[in-house]
């Protein structure tokens, strides 16, 4: 009994050391030198609630393989379309593909996109855009009609101070 055990551990003690000589199927990779076309954009105006398609072409100028590990937006409201990590061949060109959705925006917006990797000097690269997010003329509510809201919500019922709210207008009397 005592002899099967230690033939055992043994047998484990030897797996075990050559398990820990075997080399690692690791692979060092370099940093490598990109090019993004078009790495600053600005597009026209769009109506709110309409969705941008962004393709970012990124070519990989180095002798190592580019390899982007991890991309991080701005903003919810754009999702990236790529299964990570995407993989570009040395002098080949890739496509970073994200789909910017406008409902929650108004205005001059401008978002990043950061793309994580073996890229020389910082490890990143960064994109960046901005759309002028113009609201739909039918929804666009005038003051009145915000002030009347704003009333109905917190209860306030009957005239407005010094003024008369069927008529839509305030009036102060404190000339």
């Amino acid at each position: 009994m005592i002899k099967k055990t230690f033939y055992i551990s043994v047998l484990a003690l030897l797996a075990l050391c050559v398990a820990a000589s075997l080399p690692s199927c690791k692979k060092k990779v370099n940093m490598t030198t990109i090019e993004v076309e078009d790495q600053d954009r600005h597009y026209y105006p769009i109506l709110q609630g309409e969705e941008l398609e962004l393709n970012y072409g990124v070519t990989n100028l180095g002798d190592d393989p580019l390899i982007i590990r991890e991309i991080q937006t701005s903003c919810g409201c754009m999702v990236v379309n790529d299964n990570l990590p995407i993989v570009i061949m040395p002098r080949k060109k890739g496509y970073i593909h994200v789909k910017y959705n406008s409902i929650k925006n108004i205005g001059l917006v401008k978002h990043y996109i950061y793309c994580y990797g073996n890229i020389a000097e910082t490890g990143r690269a960064e994109l960046r855009f901005d759309v002028h997010v113009v609201p739909d003329a039918d929804y666009t509510r005038d003051y009145e009609e915000l002030y009347r809201e704003y009333r109905n919500l917190h209860g306030i019922v009957g005239d407005a101070v010094e003024g008369d709210i069927q008529r839509g207008y305030y009036v102060d009397t404190d000339f």
